[in-house]
C-alpha cells in the first residue's frame, strides 16, 4: 500500500465535499465564503502534490520524498485547515498555523523540485 496515494485520494475526496459545503452552505457574504472555498482549492491542488510523491516513491523511495509529503499532508492540515475554521467558524484556532502551512507547501514542492531535477542528471 502506497500511503501518499491514500493520502491524495482522501485529501481530494475531502476537498470536494468541503467545497461543496462552503458554495452552498456558507450564504451569500462573499469574503466568508471565498476564504473557505480557498482553502479546498489549496487542499485539491496539494493532495495531486501527494499523487506526485507516491508515483515518484514508486519508481524509488527515498528519505526527501517521504519529507516532502509530510509537509504537503501537514501544510494541508495547517493552511486548509485555518481557512476552512475562518471561512466556516469566523475564528482562528491556533495563531501562526496559516503562515507555517504555507511555508511548508512551499518547502514540500522545492523537495519535490529537487528530485525532479536529480532524476534529470540521469
Amino acid at each position: 500500500m502506497n500511503i501518499w496515494v491514500l493520502l491524495c485520494g482522501i485529501n481530494a475526496a475531502l476537498a470536494v465535499g468541503m467545497g461543496a459545503y462552503g458554495w452552498h452552505s456558507l450564504g451569500d457574504t462573499p469574503d466568508i465564503r471565498d476564504v473557505f472555498m480557498m482553502g479546498s482549492q489549496y487542499q485539491m491542488w496539494h493532495a495531486f502534490a501527494l499523487l506526485g510523491v507516491g508515483l515518484l516513491i514508486d519508481k524509488g523511495p527515498s528519505r526527501s520524498l517521504i519529507i516532502a509529503g509530510s509537509f504537503f499532508q501537514a501544510g494541508i492540515i495547517l493552511f486548509a485547515g485555518t481557512l476552512y475554521s475562518f471561512g466556516g467558524l469566523m475564528t482562528i484556532p491556533v495563531t501562526g498555523a496559516a503562515p507555517v502551512g504555507g511555508g511548508l507547501l512551499m518547502f514540500g514542492w522545492l523537495i519535490l523540485g529537487i528530485q525532479g531535477a536529480k532524476h534529470l542528471k540521469k
